[in-house]
């Protein structure tokens, strides 16, 4: 039998952390996790109930219960219940997403959260911190980056999809904004764990990323059978 492995994916905002992990997590028969959507969705709970204080924001982590759902072959997260996947994915919930991020005891109360989806191994996992602090364990770690126009480009036509009118400078000027509060957090900052692999994705295909991914996954499979 393949020995399981937890497949850590940490880097900057609209680098595809999400896209990769599902994909990763397809291929290997894995489950994946987005740490992500689970910040925004702590993030939605203090919009909806105009939370604006930390210490008010911690006092509401009780009443909060994150989950993930199937629907039709795709997971979803809810918040109390309530599939909130198509509320989370805006600007205004992203940078409310950062700021919530930066709060130590939120990270705290989801670390806890994600580390038990990982005792039994098989898990993709992507975020900021997830080679770092939640699985440093990790026998694959992947680092992701690509240049901030790259980036802002990507959320650009991610919005566009979505029927938004997003504004190019705006939308660089929040891709920036976000590297500087992610990297800069004085709990679990974004950083390059030290034995992660870079991948900077600003030139490769969607193809071409997957096929480096993929060997490098089972290059570490196969040294574990």
């Amino acid at each position: 039998m393949v020995n399981k492995i937890i497949v850590a994916i940490d880097g900057y905002s609209s680098c595809g952390k999400s896209t990769i992990a599902k994909a990763l997590a397809k291929y290997a028969g894995y489950t994946y996790v987005d740490t992500g959507a689970m910040y925004r969705a702590i993030a939605l709970y203090t919009l909806h109930h105009h939370l604006t204080e930390e210490a008010d924001i911690i006092a509401a982590l009780p009443a909060i219960q994150v989950g993930f759902v199937l629907v039709d072959g795709a997971q979803h997260v809810t918040l109390n219940g309530e599939d909130i996947e198509s509320q989370i994915r805006t600007l205004e919930v992203g940078n409310a997403a950062s700021r919530v991020s930066a709060i130590k005891e939120v990270r705290a109360f989801l670390v806890a959260q994600q580390q038990k989806m990982g005792l039994e191994k098989g898990i993709v996992m992507d975020g900021r911190d997830i080679g770092t602090v939640v699985f440093p364990q990790a026998e694959l770690k992947l680092f992701l980056t690509a240049t901030p126009e790259v980036r802002a480009q990507r959320r650009y036509d991610e919005l566009l999809e979505k029927g938004q009118t997003p504004d190019f400078s705006a939308v660089l000027a929040d891709v920036n904004d976000r590297d500087y509060r992610d990297t800069h957090r004085a709990e679990s900052p974004l950083r390059q764990a030290e034995d992660a692999i870079v991948i900077d994705n600003s030139n490769l295909t969607p193809d071409e990323q997957m096929k480096v991914i993929y060997g490098l996954f089972d290059k570490i499979i196969n040294l574990k059978s």
